[in-house]
């Protein structure tokens, strides 16, 4: 690699790691982390948030990065099994026309 495109991959590097630090700003104030009511129980006393994670508001637990890691060794669902189970759930509103 020459130094001008290792010039040019350090300047995108930059740009995207700015663009990400925007999206987490943006984010973090549409979405302020949880302060009272159940989802504001503390990662020792409750399953931890990807939410929060995600957002930023707290650091990826072991618990979570295992549960992670798992889902990635399950078998994807097949097209029919995601139907039959979109049809047997009625959703919050628990209509079974209105599958959700």
């Amino acid at each position: 690699m020459s130094s001008s495109q290792a010039h040019v991959g350090g300047d995108f590097g930059r740009w995207l790691e700015e663009k990400s630090e925007a999206v987490k700003v943006e984010l973090a104030e549409k979405f302020p982390p949880v302060t009272s009511g159940p989802a504001a129980v503390h990662q020792e006393t409750s399953a931890q948030r990807i939410e929060e994670v995600l957002l930023g508001h707290e650091p990826a637990g072991e618990a979570l990065l295992e549960e992670l890691a798992t889902e990635d060794t399950v078998p994807p669902l097949s097209d029919e099994e995601l139907a039959r189970q979109a049809l047997a759930n009625g959703g919050d509103d628990d209509d079974p026309e209105t599958p959700e």
